[in-house]
């Protein structure tokens, strides 16, 4: 069974879900409207450049989930997954998605930003199988400390190994689809390598190497 996988942000969904939870903290009074906004989206410009420090980011951005309760965080989460994923949904990545599905491949999310946000993404999706930066919890609290190793760049390729090994699959005749130079890594790793609407730097580098170049939003 091929395997197909996705990255999300900005491949199957037209916005970064992680930019957007903070762009939601600010305007729901959670954080500081002025100095948390200006942090993310300097992070987010370094994300997108391909210098990101994912581990000053990590500690910026997960502070705020140990000081709120879990229930409130769930609630919180439901009101923005509607509105701010519902609005980023792409007709054409679904229909991608599908398309996969339907030819028996083995579907896989695999993203950098953390668990708690993605979940119900992928159920949105319809996709099952999903790797994400993992939280670490004390009780039925957040610490706003990851656990093990982030699943960002090389971090992706880790995750997925240890994966592929517990399903016993392989990347024979994989592919992997993504917007972000910052998953060169995995890129180089699967059998089909598929840029989505990438970013200059991954543009370039699909260019260089002659793999495909789609759109899920025109």
């Amino acid at each position: 069974m091929p395997l197909a996988i996705f990255d999300l942000d900005n491949t199957l969904l037209a916005g970064d879900s992680d930019h957007s939870w903070g762009e939601f903290l600010v305007a729901h009074g959670y954080v500081d409207s002025t100095e948390y906004a200006k942090k993310n989206d300097k992070f987010y410009d370094d994300y997108s450049k391909g210098t990101l420090d994912i581990h000053a980011y990590l500690e910026f951005s997960l502070n705020i989930l140990a000081k709120i309760p879990m229930a409130e965080l769930r609630l919180l989460r439901a009101t923005f997954i509607n509105e701010y994923i519902i609005p980023m949904q792409l007709p054409k990545a679904r229909a991608l998605l599908k398309k996969h599905r339907d030819t028996g491949d083995h579907t896989l999310i695999i993203t950098s930003t953390n668990r708690f946000i993605v979940e119900p993404i992928c159920e949105i999706l319809g996709v099952k199988d999903m790797l994400a930066t993992e939280l670490e919890q004390k009780g039925s609290k957040f610490t706003g400390k990851v656990k093990g190793i982030p699943a960002f760049g090389e971090g992706k390729v880790h995750h997925l190994n240890a994966w592929l090994r517990d399903k016993q699959l392989t990347l024979h005749r994989s592919s992997f689809y993504t917007d972000s130079i910052n998953d060169l890594p995995l890129m180089l790793k699967v059998d089909k390598p598929i840029a989505v609407d990438p970013d200059p730097r991954l543009l370039n580098e699909a260019t260089i190497r002659g793999w495909e170049i789609i759109s899920l939003r025109k």
